[in-house]
């Protein structure tokens, strides 16, 4: 049989079963990505045709794909192909969902096979097999292991095809010398035992997707036809969210407007295990920022914020203190994202410095705070992370090394942990004990930066609070980092298992 006849459409691949199946054929099947065919998938495959009558190979279909950077390697039509070329298969088809499950449901195989690095289920960080057993014990089959040598495709792509530049793949290679994967994965599920208070500014993230049809044809101003929007929850919206993918518990405390609160949206766009406390801005909205954007590049063309930073009232500002009072002692970790949109008071501040028993800070520079937001305005901090751009406002310095930069404003806050996020350059992360160390950025793809920085805090500052190494700390918050700007705007937040594959296809 040729190769293209033997790659089919799933539904066409059932029926054809379904008539094989009626002549007896005891029918054998295998899934997975199979970026790399390599001799692993040979012998994996050979193993698995010795089962039965007719194998057939299902492909996860690259929208799917969740491997980490680059991948995959190969579009999913070549790989159907190099596996159709292998004379052991006799059937391949390139999945509709996401994992196997609703295709081992349609296929109904008498047997499914995974390769031996897949026997101790319980270890799948993913949990995909347990839930694959699970359908293979519904449609009565049998889940079959292979037994041989094991190569990883992530590890043969990362040696021979990485698309990141030499002095990225040089770093990884020494950094895999010094580190374990274990230990990484380690550190991410320590942060669970951790309660979380996230405080600063909500902020609605609008995006008006436009097309520009011209200039204005009386004044000299772009005209742009609407097309779409959406809305985000952004700020320490976003934050908590993001928090809440790792830690154990999470409270947020922020203001929002009497008009225009948006409250409905806000409690519908927080993960459940979030807890929301907020005080009303009398008179005010709640903080929207409005984005024109290209329809077709994603370019930001420009934006219009609606909020008023005058911040609460006495009473407001005054109960807003005494709940913080109350709710610090709870929590391990106190994050502080501070858009400098009035929603954190001088008041706040003091009570935030004297009780959080660990203090992570983070204030912006933006248009709308026109560079009054600096970090100096906390008279302590334990961890510290800022753009590069925001510690050159705080040292007033456009030119000098970030590097001379970082002990000093660290020293004034008495902070034990300083980063410096840098954009594709890394970041540069620093403690007293420690020192200083570089990591570079692993970003591949870039679709929307805004809320990167904050994925980066909002990861980092558990890490930091629970002791990490400097260097696996700016490496973690890289990968978030990463992740992140392959978002658009905070369309969703980043999850712990999204980041774990991401570190463990960095690692091999």
């Amino acid at each position: 049989m040729a190769v293209k006849e033997k790659i089919l459409g799933v539904n066409e691949l059932a029926k054809l079963l379904e008539k094989l199946r009626g002549e007896k054929k005891r029918i054998v099947h295998c899934h997975g990505v199979f970026d790399l065919l390599h001799i692993g998938h040979i012998r994996y495959l050979e193993q698995a045709r010795s089962m039965g009558d007719v194998l057939v190979v299902t492909l996860t279909p690259d929208k799917y794909v969740d491997k980490g950077p680059n991948r995959p390697a190969f579009a999913e039509q070549l790989r159907a192909e190099a596996l159709a070329s292998l004379g052991i298969v006799d059937y391949v088809a390139i999945n509709e969902w996401p994992t196997a499950e609703e295709t081992l449901r349609l296929l109904r195989p008498d047997v499914y096979v995974k390769g031996a690095e897949f026997k101790g289920i319980t270890t799948d960080m993913t949990g995909k097999i347990g839930k694959e057993k699970a359908v293979v014990d519904e449609i009565g089959a049998e889940l079959a292991f292979t037994e041989d040598i094991v190569f990883s495709s992530s590890s043969l792509i990362n040696q021979y095809l990485s698309n990141f530049p030499d002095e990225i793949q040089e770093y990884l290679a020494v950094f895999r010398k010094r580190y374990l994967l274990d230990e990484l994965l380690e550190a991410i599920e320590r942060m669970s035992s951790l309660k979380v208070l996230v405080v600063g500014d909500t902020i609605l993230d609008e995006y008006q997707y436009c097309d520009a049809i011209g200039k204005s044809s009386k004044d000299p101003i772009i005209a742009l036809k609407y097309q779409s929007h959406d809305l985000f929850a952004g700020g320490v919206l976003a934050v908590a969210n993001h928090v809440a993918n790792f830690a154990g518990g999470v409270k947020v405390a922020t203001v929002i407007g009497e008009r225009d609160s948006h409250e409905d949206f806000i409690r519908g766009h927080l993960l459940p295990n979030v807890e929301l406390h907020y005080e009303v801005q009398r008179g005010a909205p709640t903080t929207l920022k409005r984005r024109f954007i290209d329809a077709y590049t994603f370019n930001k063309l420009f934006e219009v914020y609606v909020m008023d930073d005058a911040g609460l009232d006495a009473d407001g500002d005054a109960s807003m203190c005494g709940r913080l009072r109350d709710m610090l002692p709870e929590y391990d970790v106190v994050l502080v994202s501070d858009f400098g949109h009035g929603a954190i008071s001088a008041g706040m501040i003091a009570e935030l410095a004297r009780g959080a028993k660990f203090l992570a800070v983070n204030t912006q520079a933006n248009a709308g705070n026109r560079g009054f937001n600096t970090v100096a305005k906390y008279p302590r901090a334990d961890y510290v992370c800022i753009a590069e751009h925001e510690m050159r406002l705080e040292k007033r310095d456009l030119k000098g090394s970030v590097q001379a930069m970082l002990g000093s404003v660290a020293d004034t806050l008495g902070c034990k942990r300083f980063v410096v996020t840098r954009g594709r350059k890394g970041c540069v992360v620093w403690s007293k004990q420690a020192g200083m160390v570089e990591v570079p950025s692993f970003a591949y793809k870039t679709v929307d930066r805004i809320g990167a920085g904050d994925a980066f805090l909002s990861v980092t500052s558990l890490a930091a609070a629970l002791g990490a190494d400097n260097e696996v700390l700016g490496f973690i918050g890289n990968v978030v980092g990463a992740l992140a700007v392959e978002i658009l705007g905070n369309q969703k937040s980043i999850d712990k298992l999204s980041v774990k594959k991401y570190i463990t296809s960095l690692m091999k």
